[in-house]
C-alpha cells in the first residue's frame, strides 16, 4: 500500500481545510488508532498508509459537510494521492454520507469504518470523566453511553454495530480494542494539539 503522499504532506493538506480543534483532534486520534490496529493485526509494513487514511478521512467535513467524501475525493486527486487511499477515505462514510457508494472492502477500510464513529463516542465519554482521559476508560462505561441514544447523538450506533459485524467481532471486542488504540496515541495527540496552539 502506497498513499503517494507523505504523512507530513497529508497533515499540511488536512490543516488547509480544517481549523476547528475538534476536527484536528479527531483526525489525529483516528490516525493513531489506525496505526495501532495495523500493528496489532500484522499489517505493520502498511502502518503509514493506515495512519494517513485515518488522518485524512474527514478532510472535507468541516468546510463541505453536505458533500462529505465527494469533495474529499476531489481534494485528494488534486494532490495526486493514490486511488487506493481515496477509496479508503471515501468508504469510511458508507452508510453515513448519502453520495458515498464505495463500500469498505479491505480489512483496513472495515476498521476505519468501524472506529470512526466509535472514537467520537469514546472521546465524548472521556471528556466528562474527572481524568478527561481514555487511560482509565472501561468497556462497561462505553457500553452504558452507547445504550443512551441522547449521549453523543451524532455518533451513529448503527454504523458502529455494522462495523463490528463486518469485522466478525462482538461489540465488546471492538470497544475494548478501540479503547486500547486510543490509549496508545492520547499523549501524542495532546502534544500535537499543544504544538498547534503555540
Amino acid at each position: 500500500m502506497n498513499a503517494k503522499i507523505s504523512r507530513q504532506q497529508a497533515w499540511e493538506l488536512f490543516k488547509l481545510y480544517n481549523n476547528d480543534v475538534f476536527h484536528l483532534q479527531h483526525a489525529l486520534t483516528v490516525e493513531g488508532v489506525m496505526r495501532w490496529f495495523a500493528k496489532e493485526n500484522g499489517f505493520g509494513d502498511d502502518e503509514e498508509f493506515w495512519g494517513i487514511a485515518g488522518l485524512l478521512h474527514d478532510i472535507d467535513f468541516e468546510q463541505f459537510p453536505d458533500q462529505h467524501c465527494v469533495k474529499a475525493a476531489e481534494i485528494l486527486r488534486a494532490s495526486e494521492a493514490d486511488e487506493e487511499l481515496i477509496h479508503a477515505v471515501c468508504s469510511h462514510a458508507y452508510g453515513l454520507a448519502a453520495k458515498v457508494e464505495a463500500k469498505p472492502e479491505h480489512f483496513m477500510e472495515k476498521i476505519l469504518h468501524a472506529v470512526d464513529e466509535l472514537t467520537g463516542l469514546i472521546w465524548a465519554a472521556a471528556i466528562i470523566r474527572p481524568s478527561k482521559s481514555v487511560m482509565d476508560m472501561e468497556v462497561k462505561s462505553v457500553k452504558k453511553k452507547f445504550k443512551t441514544p441522547a449521549f453523543a447523538a451524532g455518533c451513529s450506533r448503527q454504523v458502529i454495530e455494522k462495523g463490528a459485524e463486518a469485522l466478525g467481532w462482538e461489540l465488546d471486542t471492538l470497544f475494548e480494542k478501540t479503547i486500547l488504540a486510543m490509549r496508545s496515541c492520547e499523549t501524542a495527540v495532546n502534544a500535537a494539539l499543544n504544538d498547534l496552539r503555540t
